[in-house]
């Protein structure tokens, strides 16, 4: 029997809809094939008509918000006004990226004049970027739209000119087809070559990664799910860059004087953001280190306690969720700050929150510093901001850094000072007084970090530098003007 792709109803845990067809591995061959020969000329295609393309596959999918926010919710039970917002969101990574080759800065084109009289004599050298080729995408499960099948690896591989093979998430089947169809109706609609696909099953995604015409992958999911990936990549005749975004804690430091200050605010914040969307997001801060403050304390334990769960994506996803509280909890230095409800259905998730002193935190860090998906989150009591700076600079690389301070207490801006430079050295994303959670895509957005948060800390997989994963450079030297690429004429 063929394999096929079910999903599911999160809020009951029963089959939803009927299930797909995986794609075989002679199927992914045929696309991989059909999507290389069309590589050129996409990657001819101006810039101009590759902007307005992308702006045509954005429209097409904000005329079909509601039903895409129906299909998604049905998948992944994260209701409809966050989902119509993220759609919302990836028609603006769309639109933005069709600004980005509008602008042509991207390219970073350079022109060196020759230069007979130089010792020695210097060619005309013209450096430009072009598109590295067929690009394969993996769809995440915490986002069905913004992180999968037209999502932002998609938006930016499509404007840098690469064509685009999509392997779906088994968590969203249905929303992710209907996605593809309506990708591939506006690239139709605009005559521009059919340099997008989507394919379906584990089986599928192997091959995809394994193919000889693939140039790169981009990833977002699991450390395990990715690090075999990025294997499959090296292990190739000829490797390819592998872009994952695999796992992170999002450490925060509260300081003393913002303890003393606002202790009911950072309290509700954090409570928010570990929460949000039942802890599923990447950003989710999960690591909290905080002065031996009482009323801080007391503070966050009635913010947690004042959530609520909900069916958490997939049934793998909840079983690992529990599995970690039920591990975590078990370990005689640590105690229960606070829980609260989980919330109707076989897959929901508890909000919990633990606390464990620093001297035990340091004994562990490296178990403490483990990511595990979903609402819960570790409270350090007695971290001074020397001690967390020290932990955050040894710790694994993350995503994002935070900094709560009084910025009217001058020994919290000393402190912020030094910690601030490790955050930098440690994530790719420094946020003071915030929470990490909630992504702006814009051109100064890193969304990316040293491992394991990322393979490629050097790039982004939000905002407009994402492009950038997908050309390389290219010199041409002493080049007939006729036969050099536009934008450098």
């Amino acid at each position: 029997m063929s394999e096929v792709v079910q999903g599911f109803d999160p809020r009951t845990g029963l089959p939803l809809g009927e299930p797909l067809p995986a794609t075989t591995p002679e199927e992914v061959d045929r696309v991989c094939r059909a999507l290389d020969g069309l590589a050129h000329a996409w990657a001819t295609t101006s810039r101009e008509s590759r902007a307005r393309t992308l702006e045509a596959v954005a429209d097409r999918l904000d005329d079909h918000t509601d039903e895409l926010a129906a299909l998604a919710d049905g998948e992944t039970a994260l209701g409809l006004p966050r989902l119509a917002g993220e759609v919302a969101r990836t028609t603006g990574q769309l639109r933005l990226f069709a600004e980005v080759l509008r602008d042509g800065g991207y390219l970073g084109s350079v022109v060196e004049p020759a230069d007979p009289g130089a010792a020695p004599p210097r060619p005309d050298l013209r450096r430009s970027k072009r598109p590295t080729g067929l690009v394969a995408v993996f769809a995440a499960s915490n986002f069905p739209f913004a992180f999968s099948v037209a999502g932002g690896d998609t938006a930016s591989a499509l404007a840098a000119g690469c064509p685009v093979v999509v392997k779906a998430h088994e968590a969203h089947p249905r929303t992710s087809a209907r996605t593809a169809e309506l990708v591939a109706e506006a690239l139709a609609d605009c005559g521009a070559p059919a340099v997008f696909a989507l394919v379906h099953g584990f089986d599928a995604g192997v091959a995809l990664v394994r193919h000889a015409a693939v140039t790169g992958v981009g990833f977002t999911g699991s450390t395990r799910g990715g690090l075999a990936l990025a294997a499959e990549c090296a292990r190739r005749p000829e490797p390819v860059p592998f872009f994952g975004e695999l796992g992170s804690v999002n450490p925060v430091v509260v300081l003393p004087g913002a303890a003393r200050a606002r202790a009911e605010a950072v309290a509700t914040g954090w409570a928010g953001s570990l929460t949000l969307g039942v802890g599923q997001f990447c950003t989710n801060p999960g690591l909290l280190f905080v002065p031996d403050d009482a009323d801080l304390l007391a503070a966050l334990g009635e913010a947690v306690s004042a959530t609520s769960g909900a069916p958490m994506l997939t049934a793998r996803i909840h079983a690992a969720h529990r599995d970690a509280v039920v591990a975590l909890a078990a370990r005689p230095e640590v105690t229960l700050l606070a829980e609260s409800t989980a919330g109707e259905g076989p897959w929901a998730g508890r909000p919990a929150a633990f606390r464990v002193d620093a001297d035990d935190f340091e004994a562990a860090s490296d178990y403490f510093f483990e990511e595990r998906f979903g609402p819960v989150g570790i409270v350090v009591t007695g971290a001074t901001p020397e001690r967390a700076a020290g932990w955050i600079a040894r710790g694994p690389g993350q995503l994002t850094c935070g900094v709560h301070l009084d910025e009217t207490d001058p020994d919290d801006l000393a402190a912020a000072s030094r910690l601030l430079d490790t955050a930098a050295r440690r994530a790719g994303r420094v946020v003071v007084n915030g929470w990490p959670t909630g992504v702006a895509v814009n051109r100064a957005q890193q969304h990316g970090g040293p491992f394991p948060a990322t393979t490629g800390p050097a790039h982004t997989s939000v905002g407009a530098a994402a492009i950038d994963r997908w050309l390389v450079p290219v010199a041409y030297q002493d080049c007939p003007p006729a036969l050099l690429p536009p934008e450098l004429r």
